[in-house]
């Protein structure tokens, strides 16, 4: 009789634990970004491991991901992280993030980094330290950088860009931020403020004579279809932001904390050791159909944007990042 009663009272004990799992609270971690969901993309890739890694290593949290503007414009989205709405995380590149802290546009500053190394030393050191806790004070949690996979250049439709005076009275889409637009006319083109969603059809009808962006993202959107040269010029790199709503992050638990800061961990050693073999079979992939790339000299360019990157610099309060980012070269 004892033996029965034993087997019976492991038998419920099991039961009763196996309901309490399938009834345990699951937070749902909604992660956004604006690329397209291709792994041809360097943050949708991203995502997609730190995804893949949360819901495999947690039974408390359950990663969706949020492609191509599904959740709204990046200003918006973010926005609405700092009232611990919408989404929880997003990645972004950093420009749209100096509407939250001046100080991160010494990040996108010209023809500032001398390689991949260079760029994971600032960002993993002190640099990145500081406009981390910038952004908290805003209201966003910063869990770790990531790479762009690649430096970004210039992509005409019709004008072929051989030399620096190409670039001259060309009309170039970039970011609408003060820094990328002072890259752009330090190159001496015109330079045109425009959300990424209107690229394409304005390359497609003649608005644009191009634009600047890495070749991977050219590669993930198809604006291959509509830009026929590519120029070398590396005029930015544009580092990634892995940022999540400091409310919502505080809300979750130690243990929850944990698995997606080692998430982001993994997701930007994976990223950054990509970066150089994705950048190449980019440009691999777009010769390939039918661009035509063309390597500049940017010496000129390179001197004209010291004195370009101390007036910035001061203007965004981030004199003292700017020599750290110098001191690591």
């Amino acid at each position: 009789m004892r033996k029965k009663s034993t087997v019976l009272a492991t038998t419920m004990a099991a039961t009763l634990f196996s309901m309490g799992a399938a009834n345990a609270s699951v937070t749902e971690i909604r992660l956004a970004h604006t690329q397209a969901a291709d792994l041809a993309s360097e943050i949708h890739t991203a995502s997609w491991i730190f995804k893949n890694y949360v819901n495999d290593f947690s039974n408390d949290l359950n990663v969706r991901v949020y492609a191509d503007n599904a959740l709204g414009e990046e200003r918006e989205v973010y926005e609405g992280m700092q009232l611990g709405s919408g989404a929880t995380c997003m990645i972004s590149g950093t420009a749209i993030l100096s509407n939250f802290t001046d100080r991160i546009a010494v990040l996108d500053l010209p023809f500032l980094w001398k390689d991949y190394d260079h760029v994971a030393r600032v960002l993993d050191g002190e640099v990145g330290q500081e406009i981390a806790g910038d952004l908290e004070e805003s209201g966003l949690k910063v869990l770790g950088y990531l790479n762009s996979w690649g430096y970004r250049n210039v992509y005409t439709a019709d004008a072929q860009v051989t030399s620096p005076d190409d670039l001259r009275g060309l009309s170039i889409r970039t970011i609408p931020t003060p820094v990328y637009e002072s890259a752009i006319e330090l190159m001496g083109a015109n330079p045109v403020p425009m959300d990424f969603g209107e690229v394409y059809t304005s390359m497609q009808t003649g608005v644009l004579d191009g634009y600047e962006h890495g070749a991977s993202v050219t590669k993930a959107q198809g604006y291959y279809e509509v830009a026929n040269y590519a120029a070398i010029t590396e005029h930015l790199f544009g580092p990634l932001v892995f940022a999540c709503s400091q409310s919502q992050w505080e809300a979750l638990s130690e243990r929850q904390q944990e698995t997606m800061q080692a998430a982001v961990k993994y997701a930007s050693d994976v990223n950054r050791a990509l970066t150089p073999v994705r950048d190449a079979e980019a440009f691999e992939f777009l010769m390939d159909q039918g661009m035509e790339v063309n390597h500049i000299d940017t010496s000129v360019f390179r001197e004209a944007a010291i004195p370009v990157q101390d007036e910035l610099a001061a203007e965004y309060n981030a004199t003292d990042l700017l020599q750290i980012i110098r001191d690591e070269l």
